[in-house]
Parts: structure tokens; sequence; C-alpha cells
């Protein structure tokens, strides 16, 4: 369970005074405590391994939207900083499928869900998504889908 990996993680970056992993892991674990609280208010649970895979690829593509923002500003410095977090939260994420490989899901899934034009892009992408979550980019296969249906 990936809570445990994170706890585990945690106290290993607290022994070896690794200071930014330390920050980061924390950053990850609130996030997932936010979570938890935004659902206990529908039900009494806390989130799964699927929702916190989703947490981290939100904190992924955060991360590299600021890196962007801060090498355009000419702040390295922050944006080397971003990429060491991306490192440390990319541990936790299964992994990330490589573009033959989401070519190749692209085409299983239109073949699935038996598409044929772009209006089922949709059906394509739930598919993706129930599949391949948080080991993709999903804009990226959205954009192959195009392609390839068109």
């Amino acid at each position: 369970m990936l809570r445990d990996k994170f706890n585990t993680a945690m106290k290993e970056a607290m022994r070896s005074k690794d200071r930014r992993r330390l920050a980061t892991i924390r950053l990850i674990m609130a996030a997932v405590k936010d979570r938890d609280i935004s659902v206990r208010t529908e039900s009494d649970s806390k989130v799964g391994d699927p929702e916190i895979i989703e947490i981290l690829s939100k904190m992924v593509k955060q991360r590299n939207d600021s890196i962007k923002a801060y090498e355009d500003g000419g702040r390295l410095e922050l944006a080397k900083q971003e990429r060491e977090e991306i490192e440390i939260i990319s541990e936790f994420l299964p992994r990330q499928l490589d573009e033959r490989e989401i070519e190749i899901a692209v085409k299983e899934a239109i073949e699935q869900t038996s598409a044929s034009g772009l209006k089922d892009i949709g059906k394509i992408m739930a598919t993706l998504k129930s599949e391949y979550s948080g080991q993709m980019d999903f804009a990226k296969a959205s954009a192959m889908a195009r392609d390839l249906l068109s």
C-alpha cells in the first residue's frame, strides 16, 4: 500500500537527514490527507491507491508547469528544485509508458471500443484511464487517438 511506502520513506529521509526528500514526502502525505478529509465528508473512508496515484500524477504535472515558468523567468535554481521533487514523487508512481507503448495502448483501446470517429474519443479515454491510471500522459494519448481516428 502506498501509505506504508510514504511512512517508510519519510522515516528513511529523517534518518539520512535528506531535507528535500523529507519535505517532498510530507507534501505528498499532506495532499493525500487533504483528499481523505474531502472524501470523509461524503463517506467514512479514505482514498485508495488509485486516487493516491492520481494525486501524485497531478503533483508531477504541477511541478512540470512550474519548471517551465521558472525557466522562462530565469529562476534555474527553483526549476532544479522542482525537478528533484518530481524525481522523488515519481518513485511512488507506477512505471510510465513510453511513446510506443502509449501508441499500442491507444490502438488496443480503439479496437476494444470499436471506435470509428472523433465522437468516440471519450470512450477510448475512459478505457485507457481505467486500465492505465497513473501510467501515461493522457493528453498525449488523446492526441494520438485523434490522429489515428482522423
